[in-house]
Protein backbone atom coordinates (compact mmCIF):
# COMPACT_ATOMS: atom_id res chain seq x y z
CA UNK A 1 0.00 0.00 0.00
CA UNK A 2 2.84 2.32 1.22
CA UNK A 3 0.92 5.27 1.64
CA UNK A 4 0.66 8.43 3.59
CA UNK A 5 -2.99 9.63 4.81
CA UNK A 6 -4.00 12.31 6.86
CA UNK A 7 -7.12 12.05 8.70
CA UNK A 8 -8.36 15.29 8.83
CA UNK A 9 -11.32 17.21 9.65
CA UNK A 10 -11.24 20.95 11.32
CA UNK A 11 -14.82 20.09 13.00
CA UNK A 12 -14.26 18.46 16.24
CA UNK A 13 -16.03 15.73 17.48
CA UNK A 14 -16.29 13.42 15.04
CA UNK A 15 -14.33 11.00 15.61
CA UNK A 16 -11.48 11.55 14.21
CA UNK A 17 -9.08 10.52 16.84
CA UNK A 18 -10.68 7.80 17.27
CA UNK A 19 -10.83 6.94 13.41
CA UNK A 20 -7.32 7.49 13.49
CA UNK A 21 -6.50 4.66 16.44
CA UNK A 22 -9.30 2.22 15.17
CA UNK A 23 -7.99 2.24 11.55
CA UNK A 24 -4.09 1.77 12.51
CA UNK A 25 -5.25 -0.96 14.44
CA UNK A 26 -7.47 -2.51 12.23
CA UNK A 27 -5.25 -2.29 9.51
CA UNK A 28 -1.92 -3.43 11.92
CA UNK A 29 -4.46 -6.70 12.22
CA UNK A 30 -4.04 -7.76 8.61
CA UNK A 31 -0.31 -7.74 8.88
CA UNK A 32 0.49 -4.51 7.44
CA UNK A 33 3.26 -2.41 9.18
CA UNK A 34 1.65 0.79 10.52
CA UNK A 35 2.70 4.03 11.78
CA UNK A 36 0.10 6.08 13.87
CA UNK A 37 1.01 9.63 14.05
CA UNK A 38 -0.37 11.96 16.78
CA UNK A 39 -0.40 15.66 15.44
CA UNK A 40 -2.96 17.06 17.70
CA UNK A 41 -1.48 18.89 20.71
CA UNK A 42 -4.74 17.16 22.74
CA UNK A 43 -2.20 14.16 22.21
CA UNK A 44 -5.43 11.96 22.64
CA UNK A 45 -4.44 9.35 20.01
CA UNK A 46 -1.32 9.00 21.64
CA UNK A 47 -3.65 8.08 25.36
CA UNK A 48 -5.73 6.04 22.96
CA UNK A 49 -2.60 3.51 22.43
CA UNK A 50 -1.81 3.31 26.13
CA UNK A 51 1.29 5.96 26.02
CA UNK A 52 1.18 8.23 28.80
CA UNK A 53 1.99 11.21 26.86
CA UNK A 54 2.99 13.48 30.64
CA UNK A 55 6.16 11.46 30.25
CA UNK A 56 7.43 12.04 27.26
CA UNK A 57 10.94 12.47 26.41
CA UNK A 58 10.30 13.15 22.37
CA UNK A 59 7.48 13.04 20.27
CA UNK A 60 6.39 14.72 17.59
CA UNK A 61 7.23 18.68 18.62
CA UNK A 62 11.07 17.45 18.74
CA UNK A 63 10.64 15.68 15.25
CA UNK A 64 9.44 19.62 13.70
CA UNK A 65 11.48 21.55 15.53
CA UNK A 66 14.33 19.23 14.25
CA UNK A 67 15.22 18.34 17.77
CA UNK A 68 15.50 14.49 17.24
CA UNK A 69 14.70 12.25 13.72
CA UNK A 70 10.93 10.44 13.51
CA UNK A 71 12.91 7.56 13.94
CA UNK A 72 14.26 8.34 17.16
CA UNK A 73 11.12 9.30 18.65
CA UNK A 74 8.94 6.71 17.05
CA UNK A 75 7.34 4.41 19.83
CA UNK A 76 6.66 0.09 19.02
CA UNK A 77 3.35 -0.44 20.40
CA UNK A 78 3.95 -4.59 20.85
CA UNK A 79 0.16 -4.68 22.10
CA UNK A 80 -1.38 -3.38 19.22
CA UNK A 81 1.00 -4.19 16.24
CA UNK A 82 1.91 -1.14 15.61
CA UNK A 83 3.71 1.72 15.81
CA UNK A 84 3.12 5.45 17.44
CA UNK A 85 4.99 9.11 16.44
CA UNK A 86 3.26 10.70 19.85
CA UNK A 87 2.66 14.10 20.85
CA UNK A 88 0.75 16.22 23.85
CA UNK A 89 0.15 19.48 24.37
CA UNK A 90 3.47 20.82 24.15
CA UNK A 91 2.86 20.44 20.41
CA UNK A 92 1.59 23.97 21.18
CA UNK A 93 4.72 25.42 20.68
CA UNK A 94 5.44 24.35 17.67
CA UNK A 95 2.45 25.96 16.23
CA UNK A 96 4.21 29.33 17.61
CA UNK A 97 7.81 28.19 16.17
CA UNK A 98 6.72 27.26 13.14
CA UNK A 99 4.96 30.56 12.16
CA UNK A 100 8.53 32.20 12.49
CA UNK A 101 9.57 30.06 10.15
CA UNK A 102 10.18 31.97 6.60
CA UNK A 103 10.85 28.98 4.27
CA UNK A 104 9.91 25.60 4.69
CA UNK A 105 7.43 25.30 7.33
CA UNK A 106 4.89 23.63 5.82
CA UNK A 107 7.06 20.93 4.74
CA UNK A 108 8.35 20.13 8.21
CA UNK A 109 6.63 17.01 8.56
CA UNK A 110 7.07 15.49 5.22
CA UNK A 111 10.74 15.85 5.56
CA UNK A 112 10.88 14.39 8.66
CA UNK A 113 8.58 11.26 7.86
CA UNK A 114 10.91 10.70 4.48
CA UNK A 115 13.81 8.23 6.42
CA UNK A 116 11.11 6.01 7.95
CA UNK A 117 7.88 5.99 5.53
CA UNK A 118 9.52 3.35 3.51
CA UNK A 119 9.45 1.09 6.33
CA UNK A 120 5.95 1.11 6.64
CA UNK A 121 2.90 0.12 4.65
CA UNK A 122 0.66 2.79 5.93
CA UNK A 123 1.50 5.87 7.68
CA UNK A 124 -1.38 7.76 9.27
CA UNK A 125 -2.17 10.97 10.77
CA UNK A 126 -3.76 12.67 13.12
CA UNK A 127 -4.40 16.10 12.46
CA UNK A 128 -6.14 18.49 15.03
CA UNK A 129 -9.83 19.67 14.72
CA UNK A 130 -8.54 23.19 13.15
CA UNK A 131 -6.89 24.40 9.82
CA UNK A 132 -3.33 25.68 11.36
CA UNK A 133 0.23 25.10 9.99
CA UNK A 134 0.31 21.33 11.39
CA UNK A 135 -2.55 20.49 9.53
CA UNK A 136 -0.84 21.66 6.83
CA UNK A 137 1.93 20.25 7.49
CA UNK A 138 -0.04 16.97 7.96
CA UNK A 139 -1.51 17.65 4.12
CA UNK A 140 1.21 18.60 2.48
CA UNK A 141 3.53 15.30 3.89
CA UNK A 142 -0.23 12.99 3.15
CA UNK A 143 -0.92 11.02 -0.59
CA UNK A 144 -4.78 11.50 0.68
CA UNK A 145 -7.16 12.46 3.38
CA UNK A 146 -9.75 10.42 4.72
CA UNK A 147 -12.29 12.73 6.26
CA UNK A 148 -14.31 11.98 9.25
CA UNK A 149 -17.80 13.07 9.55
CA UNK A 150 -21.15 13.06 11.04
CA UNK A 151 -24.21 13.03 8.99
CA UNK A 152 -25.43 16.23 10.38
CA UNK A 153 -26.07 20.13 8.38
CA UNK A 154 -22.86 21.83 9.60
CA UNK A 155 -20.84 19.03 9.10
CA UNK A 156 -21.45 19.78 5.22
CA UNK A 157 -20.20 23.18 5.79
CA UNK A 158 -17.10 22.44 6.97
CA UNK A 159 -16.36 19.48 4.57
CA UNK A 160 -16.62 22.48 1.83
CA UNK A 161 -13.82 24.16 3.76
CA UNK A 162 -11.55 21.54 3.58
CA UNK A 163 -12.18 20.36 0.08
CA UNK A 164 -10.80 24.03 -0.47
CA UNK A 165 -8.05 23.64 1.26
CA UNK A 166 -6.76 20.26 0.35
CA UNK A 167 -7.28 22.62 -3.28
CA UNK A 168 -4.99 25.06 -1.87
CA UNK A 169 -2.75 22.79 -1.18
CA UNK A 170 -2.43 20.84 -4.44
CA UNK A 171 -1.88 23.72 -6.15
CA UNK A 172 0.36 24.94 -3.88
CA UNK A 173 2.54 22.43 -2.96
CA UNK A 174 1.34 18.81 -2.73
CA UNK A 175 -0.11 18.37 -6.35
CA UNK A 176 -0.90 14.17 -5.62
CA UNK A 177 -2.48 14.85 -2.48
CA UNK A 178 -6.54 13.39 -3.32
CA UNK A 179 -9.22 12.46 -1.12
CA UNK A 180 -8.91 8.77 0.41
CA UNK A 181 -12.26 8.54 1.51
CA UNK A 182 -14.97 10.40 3.70
CA UNK A 183 -16.26 8.23 6.28
CA UNK A 184 -19.66 8.27 8.32
CA UNK A 185 -19.08 8.23 11.97
CA UNK A 186 -21.58 8.02 14.58
CA UNK A 187 -24.25 7.25 12.22
CA UNK A 188 -27.76 6.29 13.17
CA UNK A 189 -29.74 4.98 10.33
CA UNK A 190 -33.34 5.75 12.28
CA UNK A 191 -32.28 9.57 12.16
CA UNK A 192 -34.03 11.44 8.53
CA UNK A 193 -31.46 13.54 8.29
CA UNK A 194 -28.69 11.48 8.61
CA UNK A 195 -30.12 9.40 5.86
CA UNK A 196 -30.68 13.15 4.15
CA UNK A 197 -26.83 14.04 4.40
CA UNK A 198 -25.41 10.21 3.46
CA UNK A 199 -27.51 10.68 0.39
CA UNK A 200 -25.86 14.12 -0.69
CA UNK A 201 -22.62 13.17 0.20
CA UNK A 202 -22.84 9.85 -2.02
CA UNK A 203 -24.54 12.56 -4.94
CA UNK A 204 -21.23 14.64 -4.64
CA UNK A 205 -18.39 12.56 -3.68
CA UNK A 206 -19.69 9.11 -5.37
CA UNK A 207 -17.62 6.22 -4.58
CA UNK A 208 -15.28 8.90 -2.51
CA UNK A 209 -17.71 8.01 0.52
CA UNK A 210 -16.80 4.73 2.07
CA UNK A 211 -19.49 2.61 1.89
CA UNK A 212 -18.47 1.60 5.69
CA UNK A 213 -20.49 3.37 8.23
CA UNK A 214 -18.77 3.50 11.73
CA UNK A 215 -22.31 3.45 14.63
CA UNK A 216 -22.26 5.19 17.91
CA UNK A 217 -20.79 2.60 19.75
CA UNK A 218 -19.95 2.26 24.02
CA UNK A 219 -16.82 0.39 23.74
CA UNK A 220 -15.77 3.01 20.61
CA UNK A 221 -16.26 5.36 23.05
CA UNK A 222 -14.75 3.25 26.48
CA UNK A 223 -11.73 1.83 24.92
CA UNK A 224 -9.36 5.16 25.16
CA UNK A 225 -9.96 5.30 29.01
CA UNK A 226 -8.04 1.63 29.16
CA UNK A 227 -5.40 3.45 26.74
CA UNK A 228 -6.02 0.66 23.77
CA UNK A 229 -8.34 0.40 20.41
CA UNK A 230 -11.24 -0.80 20.61
CA UNK A 231 -9.82 -4.27 18.74
CA UNK A 232 -7.94 -5.28 21.79
CA UNK A 233 -10.77 -3.91 24.20
CA UNK A 234 -14.04 -5.98 23.19
CA UNK A 235 -13.10 -7.26 19.34
CA UNK A 236 -16.67 -8.42 18.75
CA UNK A 237 -18.02 -4.65 19.03
CA UNK A 238 -19.76 -3.02 16.17
CA UNK A 239 -17.25 -0.81 16.67
CA UNK A 240 -14.15 -2.54 16.38
CA UNK A 241 -15.98 -4.39 13.38
CA UNK A 242 -17.04 -1.44 12.01
CA UNK A 243 -13.21 0.01 11.72
CA UNK A 244 -11.78 -3.64 10.50
CA UNK A 245 -14.82 -3.44 7.39
CA UNK A 246 -13.22 0.19 6.95
CA UNK A 247 -9.19 -1.33 6.73
CA UNK A 248 -11.27 -4.05 4.09
CA UNK A 249 -12.89 -1.90 1.74
CA UNK A 250 -9.58 0.29 2.19
CA UNK A 251 -6.89 -2.64 1.01
CA UNK A 252 -9.88 -3.97 -1.62
CA UNK A 253 -10.25 -0.10 -3.30
CA UNK A 254 -5.92 -0.10 -3.21
CA UNK A 255 -5.98 -3.57 -5.35
CA UNK A 256 -8.01 -2.55 -7.76
CA UNK A 257 -6.21 0.61 -8.60
CA UNK A 258 -3.42 -2.14 -8.71
CA UNK A 259 -2.27 -2.60 -12.59
CA UNK A 260 -2.65 -6.08 -13.47
CA UNK A 261 0.67 -7.88 -13.93
CA UNK A 262 2.11 -7.73 -17.46
CA UNK A 263 0.23 -4.53 -18.36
Amino acid sequence: MKRVIAVANQKGGVGKTTTAVNLAASLAATRRQVLLVDLDPQGNATTGCGVDKSQLARGTLEVLLGECTAAQAILPLASAGMALLPANQDLTAAEVRLLAVEHGRERRLREALRPVRGGYDIVLIDCPPSLNILTVNALVAADSVLIPMQCEFYALEGLSALVATIEQIRGAANPQLEIEGILRTMYDPRNNLAIAVAGQLTEHFGDKVFRTVVPRNVRLAEAPSFGRPALAHDKDSRGALAYLALAGEMLRREDLLQPAVGT
